[in-house]
């Protein structure tokens, strides 16, 4: 909820534009869904937060507001008022907090990862980085789908694989081996490959997302060479394709990473790993805009993943997984 005490009183008609002030007034009024419960939380009558919006209006141009006897509900241009301006009044307020008391990091930071990542690498660090900064809200998504972090506000993003060329920054977090991996009763019915040539008998589950790699990487006779993936199974979600891998699906490339638990358990075998590049998938941390310019808020999250995210263990197989 908006901070009342910086709203009265409300910007009289002829005076000087409080932009800052009639934007919370707008987040209030989208909060409580009507004028007068907002008129209410403020202090002040109906019509004067109703002459606070349509000064509003008037000056963007566009209808913010359509208004009932009763309710009344954003337009979709309101709609996106509201949502960048929540944004807009956090980062003023951490701001003037920040400058005042130059108090610790406080504020919303979203962060965007995989469905895999977030649950296997995001999760267990929440706790710990909530302790470290109380003055910190997290919002966690996760999806699959590379998400555009201007478009959906997003803070941070953690990011597989080498980066495409981008105006994004990007903080190393660390890097994982891929291996290719099979459930100890596929392998029993289908046999252990012991070479590359020997895939072809073999259903080999792969992925469905834009920058996927159609194919799997060995060193064969100190040549790199690459084996199809082909089509009879193709998912986009990490923890899907890594639990069909131990269901006995097919064989899988993972990170070495997110199939450790498994390789643990014995839920899953190593194969092929002779002819294993030794290539190291990397993750990043990223974010728009630049180094020097980062609300404390996100700074301070960037430096707590970078220190807390290991993964040296991931870079290196133990012998006793391989089948």
């Amino acid at each position: 909820m908006p901070d009342t005490a910086r709203l009265s009183p409300l910007v009289a008609p002829g005076s000087e534009v409080n932009r800052s002030g009639e934007l919370e007034v707008l987040v209030l009024v989208a909060e409580q869904g009507s004028l007068s419960a907002a008129a209410r939380l403020l202090g002040v009558s109906p019509s004067a937060v109703s002459k606070t919006m349509s000064r509003l209006e008037a000056r963007l141009g566009v209808q913010l507001l359509q208004r009932s006897t009763r309710r009344v509900q954003l337009t979709a241009e309101g709609a996106q008022l509201v949502e960048r301006g929540k944004r807009l009044l956090a980062d003023l307020n951490e701001l003037e907090a920040a400058v005042a008391a130059r108090s610790a990091p406080q504020g919303v930071v979203r962060i965007s990862a995989s469905s895999a990542t977030g649950q296997r690498l995001l999760v267990p660090l929440v706790a710990p980085l909530l302790e470290a900064h109380p003055g910190i809200r997290l919002e966690l998504l996760f999806t699959d789908q590379v998400v555009d972090l201007v478009e959906d506000s997003i803070d941070i993003a953690i990011r597989w694989g080498q980066l495409p060329p981008s105006d994004m920054v990007a903080r190393r977090l660390g890097a994982t081996l891929q291996v290719i991996v099979g459930a100890p009763d596929y392998l029993a019915r289908h046999g252990v490959p012991l070479h590359p040539d020997e895939l072809s008998a073999h259903r080999r589950l792969g992925w469905t997302y834009q920058r996927a790699v159609p194919h799997w990487p060995f060193l064969v006779d100190g040549r790199r060479v690459v084996v199809e993936i082909g089509d009879v199974l193709r998912v986009n979600d990490g923890d899907v394709l890594r639990s069909l891998a131990v269901q006995g699906a097919g064989l899988a490339r993972l990170s070495l990473f997110h199939a450790w638990e498994d390789l643990q358990a014995g839920h899953l075998q190593v194969v092929l790993e002779d002819f294993n590049t030794g290539d190291l998938e990397p993750i990043h941390a990223v974010y728009p805009g630049k180094p020097d310019r980062l609300p404390p808020r996100t700074r301070a999250v960037l430096d707590f993943l970078q220190a807390r995210v290991d993964l040296h263990h991931a870079a290196q197989l133990p012998p006793p997984w391989r089948a």
